[in-house]
Order: structure tokens, then sequence, then C-alpha cells
């Protein structure tokens, strides 16, 4: 397991029926969702995924309803156990641990984040955000001054001394993002978390979970079915259709070079100028101009850039620029106003 990685899930499969255990061994794996459960009579929730998570990254597991996506990040965390199939992090295969193992896991290393916010009615703010310490065993000033460091983190100094009836919707999604912060955990895992709030409130969020994941750098595993939260959200997303991931990139990589016409028709009114960069749209053949320019270290463009930041400065220009590796200085291509114009059409 590469050091880097901080979760790595292979040949992941869910099947729900009575016997899923001996029918896994002897399933032929070549076998449609539809067929095997006609011939079997078990349903096929995930089926053979595989992927690995970086350590600090935002790893999006995003589909429609029905798509095996909560099912998968379930099994990931072992609140289902999988059929077949590892599940390891930092090289500890979780599909093995005992369930005193499982237990610390959950305690130490993990929180999780749900739609529903799950906050004890009977308890102030500040005690839930306490929740996950208490349980640990934490000394109550100990507790106290991280569940107030964490109130703090998410925009909720002031309400400590508040129940939950008080709090509107956002506000009780951000005790429950605190609760799971205040734990320190290593992994935090979303389901859906902000599905249930209004358009306003849920951009709200998600720039605060943002703001709060540059900060800390935790690995995040985010379950979403909106494209575009996963676009904003995720450093990865992995795509899935029918318990099977159909694509797994960076939301450039997605959006430039969509695998199938399931995922391109998810791309289709992404505002293109937000997510692919200089470097993803330039000219790979360069004219003289842009060879003099680079060689004058004159108006370089990183190819990192997205496009977004870039249109103020070539929009209104006829001028073409050179686009400069980000790591190596190299001259890649170039890029002018057309290259930016036709990236800003919402079709792919």
């Amino acid at each position: 397991m590469n050091k880097d990685q901080k979760i790595t899930c292979t040949n992941i499969w869910k099947l729900f029926g009575p016997d899923e255990k001996r029918i896994i061994k002897n399933l032929d794996k070549n076998l449609s969702i539809k067929e095997v459960q006609e011939k079997t009579g078990h349903v096929v929730a995930v089926k053979d995924v595989s992927f690995s998570i970086q350590k600090g990254e935002t790893f999006v597991v995003m589909g429609l309803s029905g798509s095996g996506k909560s099912t998968l990040v379930r099994c990931i965390s072992r609140l289902i156990e999988p059929t077949s199939g590892t599940v390891k992090m930092d090289d500890v295969d979780v599909t093995k641990m005992s369930a005193s193992d499982l237990l610390e896991l959950r305690r130490n290393k993990m929180s999780m984040v749900f739609q529903h916010f799950g906050l004890f009615p009977h308890r102030t703010v500040i005690e839930n955000i306490g929740y996950g310490l208490e349980v640990r065993g934490t000394k109550k000033d100990i507790r106290l001054e991280k569940s107030m460091e964490v109130l703090k983190m998410v925009g909720l100094d002031g309400w400590q001394n508040n129940y939950p009836r008080e709090l509107s919707g956002g506000m009780q999604q951000r005790v429950g993002l605190a609760r799971a912060l205040a734990v320190d955990p290593e992994i935090l895992i979303f389901d859906e978390p902000f599905s249930a709030l209004d358009p306003l409130i849920r951009r709200e969020m998600q720039d605060e979970l943002l703001k709060i994941q540059e900060k800390l750098q935790r690995t995040m595993v985010f379950i979403t079915h909106d494209f575009l939260e996963a676009i904003k959200m995720g450093d990865h997303i992995a795509i899935m259709k029918d318990g099977e991931v159909s694509q797994v990139g960076t939301p450039e990589e997605i959006v430039a070079n969509p695998k199938d016409q399931y995922v391109k028709d998810f791309c289709e009114d992404v505002p293109k100028y937000k997510v692919l960069s200089a470097g993803k749209v330039m000219r790979k053949d360069c004219c003289n101009e842009v060879k003099e320019s680079f060689k004058n270290k004159s108006d370089c463009i990183l190819d990192n850039l997205k496009i977004e930041t870039l249109i103020d400065k070539l929009v209104d220009s006829d001028k073409k620029y050179p686009v400069v590796c980000n790591e190596t200085g190299d001259l890649l291509g170039e890029i002018d106003r057309s290259i930016v114009m036709r990236s800003m059409k919402s079709k792919t």
C-alpha cells in the first residue's frame, strides 16, 4: 500500500440475500445485476468496486438514488458487512477487524456526518458537540475546551448553551459537523450531509467545509447525488451506476473526458470554465509570437490555472499567451480568447 494512500478498497461486493457468502463464491462475475438476481434470488448492491483514497483528500462517491453509493460507503466503515473484498485503512484490513478493534477505530480514527442530524434534543449544543469525547472518557475541562474550539470553527460561537430545537436546519448540521470534528478524526465520512438543506444554506455549508478542510487536511469521504456538489467538493470523484463505478477521476478529468454516456449526461450542464484549467484546453502547437513571449518570460500562464481566473485577462485581448508547466516552467502550449470562449460553452 502506498504510504500516501489512506483507504484502499479492492473488489468490494455486497449482495443482499439469505446466503450471500455461498453465492459469491460460485458467482459468475460477468453476469449483470439483473441476471444475478434472476439466477440466485440475491440483490447486488455493490459490484466489484476498487479504488484508493489519498491521505488528506476529499473523495466523493456520487450517484443517483439506488446506485449503491451509500451501501458502498457503509461497507468501507463496516456499518454494513461487505460480502467479499477488502477495505484497508493505513494498510490494516478493516474487514478482518474484531468487534473491539472496529469500535476503537470508530471512536478514535473515524467520524460520520449524516443527512439527518441525529442530535440529542435534551442536550445543549456544547454537550452534543462533546458527546464523542465523553464516550471516549475525556475529562470534562478538556472536553469543554475542545468543544468550544470546534464550535467557533463552524461559526456557532455564542450558541453553546442553546438546544437543537432552537436552531435552524443549517445550524443543526453545523453542530453535527462540530461533533464529528471534536474527536479529531483522521477520516471523516459524510453521507449526503447537506441534501436536506435549502440551496442557499447548502452552499454556505459547502463553503464552510471547504475552509475547514483547507485548514485541517483530513481524509474525507463524501456521498452525494448532486454532480455540481461533487465537482465543488471533491479532489477525486467516483461515479456509480447500478452498483458499479463508471469512472474515477479528478473533476477536471471527468468533465473533460467523460468515459461513457451516463457520465457525459452529468457533465452536460456543468460550467466548464469553472472546472477546466489552461493546460486542459490549450492549443499544443505554439506560434512564433508565443515562443518569443516564452523566451522573454512575458505574460506566461500556468497550466493549472482555472479558465474562470483567466477570463478578464483574455476575453478582450487578441493576443496569444504561452502556457507553462506549473512544476517545471516548460512551455506546453498556447491559449487565447477563442479557446476561452469555447470553454465557456456548457455543452461538451
